[in-house]
């Protein structure tokens, strides 16, 4: 290239310099928007919090959203569940959980990441896959065993006895969005000591409400998923399982083998008693961001 012909393209030059340089600008105000944006969710919410667990319905220490803490869970249920395994204690320390697309936020990362074992499954092969790659220390250790399936009412017991799930174990979580009562209702062989289940808050406390079976539906976004909270806890009770609790945020719900409840949680037992609204605006604190998690 001549001198001259440079000099000709150097105005172009120049504006893509400085239009790249106005880009980054751009890039830079909108992620400082980001971050300020969810600083102030985090304070907001932070701040209700306070204030509700200030109001009477919550001064009982045995209520487990006093607990909530979030480090790989998506809400508080990190806390809840180390409060709960405090107040009952546990035995093989084995979990399965249903529904952990990669692993990055569950209700039992964190319980792997302390020792504990367990079989994951999901059905989405990009997210395993994901999964597997994150957590290939804990598969070589043979702690983990991730299983990829779409779950069914009528395949999810097979899926447990496959992975060798003993009868008796410390913690079920089930979170497969539309069908999450039916995959509890197929699992009657199985007795948790404690169980984590997706509930749905908008049917309010009273109404026992479940979506029609159909194991080839997907949730489609809509309020028609799962059951509500009424309908689990008188599920629960078939099976020898108390409700003794709900995230804040009117997401999860946990169950306690009736023999091991004592005076350890709130009663009474009931969704009147520990139903929580769909609170989902709700932003928490704390934990490792999942770009951190390897």
């Amino acid at each position: 290239m001549t001198l001259k012909s440079w000099l000709q393209r150097l105005p172009g030059i120049r504006t893509f310099v400085e239009s790249r340089r106005d880009l980054m600008a751009i890039r830079h105000d909108v992620a400082a928007t980001r971050r300020q944006t969810e600083q102030a969710l985090h304070a907001t919410s932070a701040a209700f919090v306070e204030q509700l667990l200030a109001s009477p319905r919550y001064a009982d220490p045995r209520v487990l959203a006093r607990y909530e803490l979030r480090v790989h869970s998506q809400t508080g249920e990190d806390g809840i569940l180390a409060e709960v395994f405090r107040r009952v204690g546990t035995t093989d320390r084995f979990f399965v959980e249903f529904g952990i697309e990669s692993g990055v936020e569950t209700n039992t990362t964190l319980l792997l990441r302390q020792g504990w074992s367990g079989v994951w499954v999901d059905g989405d092969s990009t997210a395993v896959a994901s999964a597997r790659q994150r957590f290939a220390r804990e598969i070589a250790e043979g702690r983990l065993t991730i299983i990829e399936a779409m779950v069914t009412s009528t395949n999810a017991a097979a899926l447990m006895a496959s992975a060798h799930v003993p009868a008796h174990f410390d913690l079920l979580s089930l979170d497969i969005d539309r069908n999450t009562y039916h995959l509890w209702e197929a699992l009657h062989a199985y007795h948790p000591r404690v169980t984590v289940v997706e509930y749905n808050a908008s049917f309010g406390p009273t109404a026992d409400w479940v979506v029609d079976l159909d194991d080839a539906a997907m949730w489609d976004g809509s309020v028609v998923f799962g059951a509500s909270l009424a309908a689990y806890a008188r599920h629960g009770t078939q099976r020898g399982d108390a409700l003794v609790g709900c995230t804040l945020n009117g997401s999860n719900a946990f169950f306690v083998q009736s023999s091991l409840t004592a005076d350890h949680f709130a009663s009474p037992f009931t969704a009147e008693r520990h139903w929580e609204p769909p609170r989902y605006w709700l932003h928490w604190r704390g934990g490792h961001p999942t770009a951190s998690l390897r």
